[in-house]
């Protein structure tokens, strides 16, 4: 009898300590942080490609380059987020640790910052053309 407690005893110390995946519905605190960086990033390429597309539209410099910042200020911080995520993970995806959402988080954050980036570059440049005046229409005067 005392056999089979002392081989049971070490198979027992052995399961407990195997992490034990999480359910496929179950909110982790792994999966709300790797989920909530996609969404500010997601939020950050939207945001850049707005601002992108309205960059050189006339009168919207000020908006196009308010709106180039918070995309890169988004696309940085679901980056950094996503990366802190995936750093702490101790398992693979679907062990419940948020690896999907931090791996998605890191590119939707590289999007959202080519993209701001992109926006601050040409409302800056559109800018520059319409103080310079090369950016207007110029008209021949009448002879």
């Amino acid at each position: 009898m005392s056999v089979g407690f002392v081989h049971a005893a070490p198979a027992a110390t052995h399961a407990s300590v195997h992490s034990v995946a999480a359910d496929a519905y179950e909110l982790t605190a792994g999966r709300f942080v790797g989920t909530a960086a996609a969404l500010v990033a997601l939020a950050g390429v939207i945001v850049g490609g707005l601002a992108l597309a309205r960059s050189r539209s006339a009168g919207r410099g000020g908006d196009a380059k308010r709106a180039a910042v918070v995309s890169l200020v988004a696309g940085l911080s679901g980056m950094a987020v996503g990366a802190l995520n995936l750093a702490v993970a101790d398992g693979g995806p679907g062990t419940g640790n948020g690896v999907v959402g931090g791996a998605m988080a890191l590119v939707l954050g590289l999007a959202a910052t080519v993209l701001g980036r992109l926006a601050l570059v040409r409302s800056r440049r559109g800018q520059e053309e319409s103080a310079s005046g090369r950016g207007a229409r110029r008209t021949r005067p009448a002879s």
